[in-house]
């Protein structure tokens, strides 16, 4: 094995590390712009399509937590191998899969992986980097790799599909995972801890959001007084009860207590869960417009996201920071929401025949740099004053928020989408119905946002971020 200075070692464990981010990441949204044409082929039923995008991101919010102490008990660069091996394999399950059931199952598996991946990943920069500068810019690209996930699956998953099918974007991860399998060997073991993992507490909450997530979808279809509407709905709330009184009474929970002890550490988490909820919805009513109704190819449609994707990078790169040094999170806050909100609202203008350039572009780049300005100073305000030994498991919470919120909103909003379609009066032709469920969908994410202010407003701080919790990265520690 060819030896590599100190400097080359770390630069390849941020390579690798970086590299592994980037995969969990896009894979939240690989699968969107191929969604019309995986329902084609597995028949999955347009109403059940969202299933693909929700089961992903629910197993990966739901077990983010416990991903992170597992890797803290049972060594990180152990746990993190141990992830991508099962990230691998669901990609490979997905890839060969023959009907909707089965993909659906590799979705979850893969959101299992990726669970035990992320945290691993981001102690194990922590454990290669000390505190200060170093540190500091090496988070800088971990975050980084966090919006380009984003945007890459978006664009890739257009091209693969349109040029090598849709099984591609289950199979590209495969020599990805492999290639990141291999550059392990530069990565510390890093720090482990004593204690015990809180399993009944991670299995009771994401059994629990699971639940909610199908009484949701349910009702949108068969009503609220639907029988297994109510059933699913009654399970959730039993075992969002359980889940609490596990939490009191485990030596290790998965949650903390003193996390979310501090009201503006609450509001950043309820902040950035209605902005997840609201964000990945309006990729999922997007792409079914773009494709559905204006019969974009996939390639066109992954390109048509180029705005979104600019508006993400002006807004979290320039404006955010920025505004985050002049004035409070709240402050900010408020503005991104503000911005996002104003967003949907211009997606509301949406026809059958409407010129792109005049709605479904701009409105793009604006809810982009709202959503920016909006991650950047959610993030700070979930972490800030967070001790040493609990800022791991607040920066993972923040994750947590965002994935499970993004689970929740689409499941609520598909619901109103489909009740919007089917409430238009006899004679409607069907692009204008289901043009009028998708730009409903994207109303009810821009009332998302606007709860998101009306939290910032009650919840958080009005005075100015002091400047240590502006310098975001510093915050995080190796939990020792």
């Amino acid at each position: 094995m060819t030896s590599h200075t100190p400097s080359e070692r770390s630069g390849l464990a941020l390579l690798v590390i970086a590299a592994a981010q980037l995969l969990m990441v896009m894979d939240g949204t690989i699968v969107t712009v191929g969604l019309p044409v995986i329902g084609t082929g597995l028949g999955i039923a347009e109403a059940d399509l969202d299933w693909v995008l929700t089961s992903y991101a629910l197993a990966f919010g739901g077990l983010l937590l416990a991903g992170g102490r597992a890797g803290d008990v049972f060594g990180r660069r152990r746990l993190f191998r141990a992830g991508l091996a099962v990230f691998l394999a669901a990609s490979l399950l997905g890839g060969l899969a023959g009907n909707g059931s089965v993909l659906i199952a590799a979705r979850v598996l893969q959101g299992v992986g990726a669970a035990i991946v992320a945290p691993a990943a981001l102690s194990l920069l922590a454990d290669t980097f000390p505190a200060g500068p170093q540190r500091n810019k090496a988070l800088g690209v971990y975050g980084a790799m966090g919006g380009l996930g984003s945007v890459a699956g978006l664009l890739l998953g257009g091209a693969l599909t349109e040029y090598l099918g849709w099984r591609w974007i289950m199979f590209i991860n495969i020599p990805i995972a492999l290639l990141v399998l291999a550059g392990t060997y530069a990565l510390r073991p890093g720090t482990r801890e004593r204690g015990g993992l809180d399993l009944p507490g991670a299995a009771t909450v994401t059994l629990a959001l699971g639940a909610l997530v199908y009484a949701i979808n349910r009702a949108g279809s068969h009503g609220i007084g639907d029988p297994l509407t109510l059933t699913f709905g009654a399970a959730a709330l039993v075992l969002l009860a359980a889940f609490v009184l596990i939490q009191r009474g485990a030596r290790s929970p998965m949650l903390p207590p003193g996390v979310l002890a501090d009201r503006g550490r609450l509001g950043a988490n309820l902040v950035m869960l209605l902005m997840g909820a609201g964000q990945l919805a309006t990729f999922y009513f997007l792409t079914l417009y773009m494709q559905t109704i204006n019969q974009y190819s996939p390639m066109i449609t992954g390109l048509a996201y180029l705005p979104f994707a600019i508006g993400i990078g002006i807004g979290s790169g320039l404006i955010g920071p920025r505004l985050q040094a002049r004035a409070s999170t709240r402050t900010v806050l408020t503005i991104g929401m503000a911005v996002a909100a104003a967003a949907m609202g211009w997606f509301s203008l949406l026809t059958p025949d409407q010129n792109p350039l005049l709605v479904l572009l701009p409105a793009q780049l604006a809810g982009g740099i709202g959503l920016g300005i909006g991650f950047v100073a959610a993030t700070i305000g979930g972490v800030q004053g967070v001790t040493a030994r609990d800022s791991g498991i607040a920066s993972g919470l923040v994750n947590t928020s965002q994935q499970i919120g993004g689970a929740l909103g689409l499941a609520v909003l598909a619901g109103i989408a489909a009740a919007a379609t089917t409430s238009v009066p006899p004679g409607t032709p069907v692009q204008d119905a289901l043009t009028s469920g998708y730009t409903a969908g994207m109303l009810g994410a821009g009332g998302f946002y606007l709860a998101a202010i009306l939290t910032a407003v009650l919840l958080l701080r009005s005075r100015p971020t002091n400047p240590d919790s502006r310098r975001m990265p510093e915050t995080l520690r190796t939990t020792r």
